[in-house]
């Protein structure tokens, strides 16, 4: 709040006490977002958020080691950030193999080792999948990238303060973040590059003043890079408290809710704040619009509420078309309570039982 109201210094102006302050409130921000993921401060590169961060990853990295090849892997499940970003490199003559993934969302190594060729620069496996919670082994996706000298760069914008991440000791080199995830504010995100053993160097995408060290240029947006760090430092230290809670509501929700559906995606190998259920015979849009004067759910990823196609995630796990369009995906949160879990658990079977009522 300070620097919405009293420090309104450019961090770039260092000619003045205002411009000095705010750059000490960066670099501050930097150091706390960098001891978070067991980085070194000048690795980390502010963004607009974790799409910016995707972007300039996979765009600036096979950008700058064009010579090295032309080839990148990723994954079906994918955020549209990576997936859209590929189909872009597609059209500029660049190869992309596009991994498939189980029932559960999981991806099998011998997959990704099989996948690389003498022309691959760099593989981008997501951390966690944003809609039905799946956990990547990125430590040993990392692994088998830097077995074949090849970049590894993974969207880490859903693990944030549920997974433990240490860039060193999971071979990675470049990893998104997003400060909304974890309670932050929005528009703000932040990119890791490696900088020593190996020092990984991406194109910047982006061109103007020659902040972050040419790597991204643009004034600095002050106020959201310390709420940024506030918010992922708060995110780290309640990371085992908020599990335990989030396990004890998954167990609440699952208990009444799957006499009347199927979890999608994995029970074990996942983040514990997400559900995402499919009901037959039930459009999920119809269960959200009649909920959704008293629950904030939704039918899958946030940017793709607007479109009709069902989403692309569960398809990839194995679904119909049908399917899809009948799922759910519900999301606890840190200031939910026992009671608001058991009153949107009822709320959701009797709205399934008079749609039901209805459509009989």
């Amino acid at each position: 709040m300070p620097y919405l109201t009293e420090q309104f210094g450019n961090a770039s102006s260092m000619d003045h006490t205002y411009g000095a302050n705010a750059s000490v409130a960066i670099e501050n921000a930097r150091a706390e977002i960098a001891m978070a993921i067991s980085s070194r401060p000048e690795d980390i590169v502010f963004t607009s958020g974790a799409t910016e961060a995707n972007n300039m990853a996979i765009i600036g990295t096979m950008t700058n080691y064009a010579r090295r090849g032309d080839h990148i892997i990723t994954c079906s499940t994918e955020h549209m950030a990576v997936l859209n970003t590929v189909k872009y490199l597609e059209t500029i003559g660049k190869k992309v193999t596009v991994l498939p993934v189980d029932e559960r969302g999981n991806i099998r190594l011998e997959h990704v080792e099989n996948a690389i060729t003498k022309k691959t620069v760099m593989i981008t496996i997501m951390a966690v999948n944003n809609e039905i919670g799946t956990i990547h082994n990125i430590d040993k996706i990392g692994e088998i990238a830097h077995k074949h000298d090849v970049i590894f760069h993974t969207d880490a914008a859903q693990a944030v303060g549920h997974v433990d991440l240490n860039v060193k000791k999971m071979n990675i080199d470049l990893m998104s973040l997003s400060a909304h995830k974890m309670y932050g504010p929005k528009g703000i995100g932040a990119l890791y590059i490696r900088g020593i053993r190996p020092k990984i160097r991406t194109a910047p995408i982006m061109f103007g003043g020659g902040q972050e060290r040419g790597r991204r240029s643009g004034t600095y947006n002050v106020p959201s890079i310390v709420g940024f760090a506030k918010a992922i430092k708060i995110a780290i230290k309640k990371m085992s408290y908020d599990d335990e809670k989030y396990e004890k509501w998954n167990g609440l929700l699952l208990t009444k809710l799957q006499k009347y559906g199927k979890v999608n995606g994995t029970l074990k190998n996942r983040i514990k704040n997400n559900v995402n259920m499919r009901f037959a015979g039930v459009e999920g849009k119809a269960i959200i619009n009649s909920v959704s004067d008293e629950l904030a759910i939704s039918a899958g990823s946030a940017c793709t509420t607007q479109t009709t196609e069902p989403s692309h995630v569960l398809l990839a796990i194995g679904l119909n078309k049908t399917q899809a369009h009948s799922s759910i995906r519900i999301g606890f949160g840190r200031f939910n309570t026992d009671s608001e879990i058991v009153f949107a658990a009822d709320k959701i079977i009797s709205t399934l039982e008079s749609l039901t009522k209805v459509r009989g």
